[in-house]
């Protein structure tokens, strides 16, 4: 199995409203050395404002973002999509890939009208880095150096995590340097800890991380919350009925006794206290899982082997209270509520089989014939999706009313309530915001000020000539 290590630059981290502006990938063998490299650019989209707060990490200028010469939006997700499956099947691995990049990749696709789950599909596994580096601290701390941040906490962060380890990484925030020194981390990692980084490679699987928490008698699930590992002794207790690839798992310092002899009230009361009996995994995130006999005596906290598998036979024997603790978990969480922008519906259902036939049609089909495949969509998620890239890319082939309705839209979220995309007053207010508080030696944030000034005083005209008409 080859391995993809990948890094995303965007505007913001609003999944499902910012977007990708670089993307970056090596790919390399089983034993990591790299066989290939890519790397991609995009312009602004024009119902986009990057957050200034992104623009000086970045480093990037307005003027650079806004450059005609980059490919479109569109264009280069085509160009990374066709790369990506090109080089399927892989293990994909980021840095805080699950959280971030790989949800920026899903919209981005998503919204291109590509299938969203690319890097999950194909035969295709995915990894964090992150969890990995943070699993070896935890195990094996000798082999990895954790330095101390600003504040004197340990930090994770990459580029802190890079300098400490010796590990080349020119330009801090620049997709191909953070996916280079991710690979490094990683090497150091597969070098120095063999048997930590196969079971990485294992658990990237989510078949095998089912068959594993599913077969075994109890095991370590080891968490990461602010920089700190947590370990937990779990035995699962089945799937969670909302999520296919979710599993729940009960935490083994629970008195199970005390909490199977519970009503249902007084159950739901429990599981919603923090923090919870149940713990609940993703299979397909790449969990960090320890079988009870590779665990160091620390990871068990102080409990033996024998207690703790004891413990979790008693549950997997007994199939009414675990059926009765996932009813009672499912029925104490808090509904899910459909969010009001299309942008945020990305899991709310895949779309029909027809839909995913037009949507495979549209990328073959010239561009007047793109508008007749979208309007034929089930989808109004894809609808949407579709007519907004018909604007930015070849507007000319809508009718003047559509156009013009698509554009009111897209205006209206720009000057918006702030609960969707970034606004303009949002965007002046937070650009004012780090100009009184940071230096701007190289003018990016006045420069980005006039922009969102320039925009905002052209879509109040295009307001008030629309409200005239």
């Amino acid at each position: 199995m080859s391995f993809v290590f990948f890094d995303t630059e965007t505007t913001g981290l609003k999944r499902g409203f910012d977007q990708i502006l670089h993307f970056a990938a090596v790919r390399t063998d089983a034993n990591l050395n790299e066989v290939a490299r890519f790397e991609a650019r995009s312009r602004l989209l024009p119902y986009v404002l990057p957050h200034p707060s992104a623009l000086r990490t970045n480093g990037l200028a307005i003027e650079r973002l806004t450059d005609a010469s980059l490919s479109s939006h569109y264009a280069m997700v085509s160009e990374i999509q066709r790369v990506l499956l090109a080089w399927s099947p892989a293990i994909f691995v980021g840095f805080n890939s699950i959280r971030f990049d790989e949800e920026m990749l899903r919209h981005a696709l998503f919204q291109c009208l590509y299938p969203a789950y690319l890097t999950s599909n194909h035969r295709n596994c995915r990894a964090d880095a992150l969890s990995l580096v943070m699993a070896a601290d935890a195990v094996s701390p000798a082999h990895l150096v954790v330095p101390l941040g600003a504040e004197g906490g340990r930090t994770f962060r990459l580029q802190a995590l890079a300098a400490a380890n010796r590990v080349a990484h020119a330009r801090a925030h620049d997709a191909m340097s953070d996916s280079l020194a991710t690979l490094e981390l990683s090497r150091l990692v597969f070098q120095r800890s063999p048997e930590l980084w196969q079971r990485f490679v294992r658990f990237a699987n989510k078949a095998t991380v089912a068959d594993f928490v599913d077969a075994e008698d109890g095991f370590v699930l080891t968490e990461f919350f602010s920089g700190q590992a947590y370990h937990t002794a779990v035995v699962c207790v089945g799937r969670d009925p909302d999520q296919a690839n979710g599993r729940l798992c009960l935490n083994l310092d629970e008195d199970i006794g005390r909490l199977a002899a519970m009503s249902d009230i007084e159950m739901q009361s429990r599981l919603t206290e923090k923090p919870s009996p149940i713990r609940r995994l993703r299979i397909n995130a790449a969990p960090t899982l320890t079988a009870l006999f590779d665990a160091p005596a620390h990871m068990l906290g102080g409990g033996s082997i024998d207690a703790i598998e004891s413990r979790a036979r008693r549950v997997k024997d007994d199939a009414a209270p675990r059926d009765r603790l996932i009813l009672n978990y499912v029925a104490s969480r808090e509904p899910f509520p459909l969010s009001p922008h299309i942008e945020e519906r990305i899991h709310n259902g895949f779309p029909e089989p027809n839909d995913q036939a037009r949507m495979a049609a549209f990328h073959k089909a010239s561009w007047s014939d793109r508008l007749a495949i979208v309007q034929s969509l089930v989808d109004e998620r894809l609808r949407w999706f579709g007519l907004r890239l018909i604007y930015v890319e070849a507007r000319a082939v809508l009718s003047e009313p559509a156009r013009l309705e698509i554009e009111d839209q897209l205006a209206s979220r720009l000057t918006g309530d702030g609960t969707g995309c970034l606004t303009y007053e949002q965007a002046l207010a937070e650009t004012d915001k780090l100009l009184a508080d940071a230096t701007d030696a190289n003018g990016l944030l006045a420069q980005y000020r006039v922009y969102l000034q320039e925009r905002s005083a052209r879509a109040a005209a295009f307001r008030a000539r629309r409200a005239r008409s």
